[in-house]
């Protein structure tokens, strides 16, 4: 497929982004239909390009770059020489959209900040995704995502009450910046439908960072107390966490009393209901070690799948902790198509992580695999600038491409 049919159809963007925030962010719109052009530095490119091993099966291809990278054009250009920055505003003057992820000011220095490009595109919509924002005492530093999620509070939620605190296991501080960067821009679109005006969207990792501590960070305004680590349980509802079983752990998750009554009417369990620490879900907070401990010699008496039948049966949450492996492998995954497979500049067929945005009438579409560097350099200056061979041989000759 190269037609784009999703709700975005129409839309161009203009991608300097790179790594993870950005390219999230950027990936969500092509998957939904915009025309992106993916700007990258001549002989380098993104830098994620590097992050291996490992590589896609057959390929020289990261699979982190494959990961955030399809239905994007990539364009090699050195918007550091003036030449580069003529073709770039070109381009960009042929765009909706321009998202980058460049230090604070960064971009001023080759006439393509936001206050510069504002002035001569006034409809363009400019989202800059960075460590922490345009503005505030720390917007000059680089923003990482371990570092985010230090600083976002989150480690200090995650790990075992008597461990050291934990980062989340996958970059959420980038992808959650990325989301919201999306977000924005589609805000903006709208605002710009009815006004014809473009504006900047400020990203800050550290203010999504601070925006999805949810309930964590409700408890902590509502009472004015850092919340402690606690594992695998949950701080407002219990049972709720990780329990042994016979052969395994298994998730239990029961959030609220009705369903704390059913589980012990069928486990034997009625006695607790009769147990003052048990009655209400705020009891069993309160006494939460005392649920866990008396809760783990019935759980290990038998195994995940045993647990998993008869809990799912009395429609009571559980769920097994599934490796990788069997997360690809799972029916409802696969029934959901989670996995597709994509045709590679190299001659090889790659695998990615679908979309998960289901839309009845507009789904997501995948029309170009992730792209080599620089594979679409020549098409795009030819035909969206008009320039001949000649033309894309002299810029090559001095390296702008």
């Amino acid at each position: 497929m190269t037609e784009p049919t999703g709700p975005l159809k129409g839309l161009r963007v203009f991608d300097l982004t790179r790594v993870l925030a950005g390219p999230t962010c950027v990936q969500m719109l092509a998957d939904l239909g915009a025309d992106v052009i993916k700007i990258e530095r001549p002989g380098a490119g993104d830098d994620t390009r590097g992050f291996a091993p490992p590589v896609m099966p057959g390929t020289q291809e990261s699979a982190y770059f494959v990961g955030v990278n399809r239905n994007k054009q990539s364009v090699t250009l050195d918007i550091g020489q003036k030449d580069g920055q003529e073709i770039a505003l070109k381009l960009i003057a042929q765009c909706d959209i321009l998202v980058e992820n460049f230090k604070v000011g960064a971009l001023a220095k080759y006439g393509l900040g936001y206050e510069q490009l504002h002035a001569k595109f006034p409809r363009l919509i400019y989202c800059s995704i960075t460590g922490f924002g345009q503005t505030g005492p720390y917007a000059p530093r680089p923003g990482y995502d371990s570092l985010i999620q230090a600083m976002g509070g989150v480690m200090s939620l995650t790990g075992e009450p008597d461990g050291l605190p934990q980062k989340v296991g996958v970059p959420v501080g980038d992808l959650f910046a990325g989301l919201y960067g999306c977000i924005g821009i589609l805000a903006a679109l709208r605002h710009r439908d009815l006004t014809g005006q473009g504006q900047q969207i400020d990203i800050g990792m550290l203010d999504t960072s601070v925006a999805w501590l949810a309930n964590q960070g409700m408890n902590y305004l509502a009472t004015n107390e850092n919340p402690a680590r606690l594992g695998n349980q949950h701080p407002n509802i219990a049972p709720y966490q990780v329990f042994p079983t016979k052969d395994g752990h298994i998730v239990l998750s029961v959030a609220n009393d009705p369903t704390f009554k059913r589980f012990c009417e069928a486990f034997s369990l009625t006695h607790l209901l009769e147990d003052s620490r048990f009655v209400t879900n705020a009891d069993r907070v309160r006494n939460r070690q005392l649920v866990t401990d008396t809760l783990t010699p019935v759980m290990m008496q038998n195994t995940t799948t045993w647990w998993v039948e008869r809990l799912e049966a009395l429609k009571i949450g559980c769920g097994p902790i599934n490796k990788l492996s069997e997360v690809f492998a799972d029916p409802h995954v696969v029934a959901r198509n989670m996995v597709l497979e994509m045709a590679h500049g190299s001659g090889q067929t790659v695998k990615v992580i679908a979309n998960p945005v289901k839309l009845s009438e507009t789904p997501a579409d995948y029309r170009l695999p992730p792209p080599l560097l620089g594979e679409h350099t020549d098409a795009v200056l030819a035909e969206r600038l008009g320039l001949d061979a000649a033309a894309l041989v002299a810029l090559r000759e001095k390296k702008v491409i």
